[in-house]
Formats: C-alpha cells, structure tokens, sequence
C-alpha cells in the first residue's frame, strides 16, 4: 500500500499549480527517483519510470514496450496516429527507410545556408526594439519558416501552422471533464484541419515536384515499397509539430538558461566552439520534452515493480537526466559537460529524425543572438510564464532587454 507521502508525490503530476513548480519539477522528480523510481498512480492508471536505467530500458526496448497507440479499428485513426512515432517494426522499418531519404546529411547542409538567411531576417525585424520577446521574436518563427520551406507550402501559411500545432500539443488547464472533453474537440478539430491542409499540398506537389520533402517522398522507394498519401500526410503533421515545439523551445530554453547562470554565459562568449555542448546540456538540464508514452506489450519486471502486458508506461526523460548515477552533479548547468548521455531525443528506433535539424537550428540562431546582443539580459518586464504542459516544456515567452 502507497503512503500518503507517495500518493501525494504523485498526484504531482496533475496538480502542479504555481509557475515556478511546473517550470522546476527536479525536486519532485529527484524524491521520484530516490523513493519509487518506477510507480503505478492508480488515478491516472499509468507506471511512471523516474530511474535513468528504466527510461532508458522502456524507450529501446521496442519488443517489450510500444509506441502503436492508434485507437480499434472501430474508432476513428488520424493520419498523425500512423505516422512513425505511433507505430512499431516492422511497419515503422519500412516507413522509416523510406523517410530517410529526405533527410540526408547532404540535404541537412543544403538547410544550414537557408536556416542562416531567416535567422538574420528574423534579427533585423527586431533591431529597432530594446526588448525583445525571444519566444514571439525568434525561437517560435525560425522552427515554422524553415519547415515550411523544408516541407515545401506558402510561408504565409506560418501562423496557422503555429496555432494548429500548439493546439494538437495543448496539455489541459485542470483534469475536469469538460475541460479535458473541450481540449479533445479542438485537437481533433485542428488535426482535421491539418490533414485536409496537406492532403491538398500532396495534390499540387504530385503535378509540380519541387525539391521539399513532400515531393521526395512522393517520388521516393524502397523495395518496391512507396508510402501512401495517408502516411505522406501523418508524417508532415508529425515534422511540424515535432520539429516546431521542439526546436521552439530548445532555443527559449538556452537563452533562459544563459541568463540564470552568467557565469555559463560569460563562459560561452569567451569560448564560442562550447557551443555545441552548450545546446546539448541544454538538452539535458531543461528538456524541450520532459516525457514519453508507451505501452506494455509482454509482462515485464521493472525495478522489481511487476508490470503488465496492456498498461501503460511514461517514461520521464526530464527525471532521468537529473540522475547522479549517470551525471555529476546533475543539478548544475556545464556547458562543458562530457559525458553527456541524455536521451532528449529519445532512444533505440524511435530516436527523433529531426534531431540533426534541430541542433542546426538552434547552433545558428544562438550565435547570431550571442555577436549580436553579448550584453542581453533579463527584461524588467520579464515573468516566468510556462508552457501549460506535463510533457512539452518551455515559456509562452521570454523577455530579453539587448543592451545593445
């Protein structure tokens, strides 16, 4: 039987209430880690794995735990819930050789020049202002412009692709039932919207081929295999959203944390080649996504807690990467840090397509804000203001004064 200490500790989850509690959870996941690393909560019926070893071991083992968490058959499927993060080998094999093609290292180097001239676009619209909000200003368009660019639709398309993404990755205000009931329609609401939006690219792009991604993997194949327009479309969705939120607040993150610890700060400007390691530590202190979810497919023991074929698992990176076991002094910000094993992008076959992407994007865009404003600094204005999300972690904004 739980006590009411650890019932409390993991009701957290849901009743995390002011700003500063979501925005640091490591204390809650530090007392996780040390007193149940891998805990069933009867009230939201899932095993939450809080341990590096046990994250690391639900997200590579791909024949004890899932990722299909398309709905029966008789229930509705969205393209999004066939795409490659929904489904298992040996379908996500086939699916993922096919993507592949798309993301070459020779086409990675042919985004860095184009990811570079909307980087300095998006700093020149800015050079007028003393305050800058890097959220609104730079880490929210960059991601949207450059896969719009890389998925070949209008960049006037932008801010709705913003709002249908935000809304798809939306978590709720409160577990009420017409709360969670209203959340779902507009989801489904925006998925809809989504899928008829690139059903139609999908039509002009079968016409007039560019050098996007739709159109090569329209032309693309793979054993005689070819994806369906279905799957084209649950992967553009997918790429959207993961690589907008992700990279979005990748680079809010970095920034938030340079201005924490000016120490780092300071480091990173006299030391540029730290760059690199400096995102990747930002990966791991503040992960861009806290948690993942999986399915049981076989009974399994984890941690000595047994569980069963069916029930489900959330496996919380952002817990993992504050583990002592596997990182020294794991609550201290090193922009130096080697080794760094996290697993921000995840792990085994579900490891992010786009993580290369990623990196790029925020490398680029780092720089440019590091040369151009070396003296930036928090906003009198500034208010911690988080993303209203268990899994998806960052701020609705972050207000920098340049100093210029």
């Amino acid at each position: 039987m739980k006590t009411e200490r650890e019932n409390g500790i993991v009701r957290q989850v849901n009743t995390i209430q002011t700003k500063e509690e979501r925005f640091n959870p490591f204390s809650w996941y530090e007392e996780m880690r040390n007193s149940a690393p891998v805990q069933w909560d009867e009230e939201r019926q899932v095993w939450d794995v809080f341990h590096y070893d046990g994250v690391k071991e639900v997200l590579e083992q791909k024949n004890i735990f899932s990722s299909d968490r398309r709905p029966p058959q008789n229930q509705r499927q969205t393209a999004l819930g066939t795409s490659l993060i929904n489904i298992d080998p040996p379908k996500h094999a086939e699916m993922r050789a096919l993507v592949n093609k798309a993301f070459t290292p020779k086409a990675m180097k042919a985004w860095e020049p184009k990811i570079a001239r909307i980087t300095a676009e998006l700093l020149q619209e800015v050079e007028h202002l003393e305050d800058i909000d890097i959220v609104e200003h730079l880490s929210y368009p960059l991601p949207v412009m450059v896969i719009a660019d890389i998925l070949g639709v209008p960049i006037e398309d932008q801010r709705q692709f913003k709002d249908w993404s935000d809304i798809i990755v939306a978590g709720p205000s409160n577990n009420e039932r017409e709360t969670l009931e209203k959340l779902q329609q507009e989801k489904m609401k925006a998925n809809d919207e989504l899928e008829t939006y690139f059903y139609r690219i999908i039509e002009e792009k079968r016409t007039q081929p560019g050098d996007d991604i739709i159109s090569v993997l329209l032309q693309a194949k793979e054993e005689g295999k070819q994806l369906t327009d279905e799957e084209i479309v649950g992967f553009s969705i997918l790429l959207l959203i993961a690589g907008n939120e992700t990279t979005t607040n990748l680079i809010s993150n970095t920034i938030y944390c340079l201005m924490e610890d000016k120490a780092s700060f300071e480091h990173l400007k006299r030391e540029k080649e730290l760059l690199p390691s400096a995102v990747e530590e930002v990966l791991r202190y503040r992960s861009p996504v806290q948690a993942l979810h999986r399915i049981v497919k076989k009974d399994v023991t984890l941690a000595g807690q047994k569980l069963k074929a069916g029930e489900h698992v959330i496996p919380w990176m952002g817990s993992a990467h504050r583990d002592a076991q596997y990182f020294e002094d794991p609550d201290v910000f090193k922009i130096d840090r080697k080794p760094n094993v996290h697993m921000a992008f995840g792990r085994g076959i579900h490891f992010c397509l786009g993580a290369p992407l990623a990196r790029i994007e925020a490398k680029i865009m780092l720089a440019e804000l590091i040369d151009r404003y070396p003296h930036m600094d928090w906003s009198p204005a500034f208010e911690l203001k988080p993303i209203e999300s268990t899994f998806v972690y960052g701020l609705e904004e972050l207000l920098i004064r340049k100093h210029v």
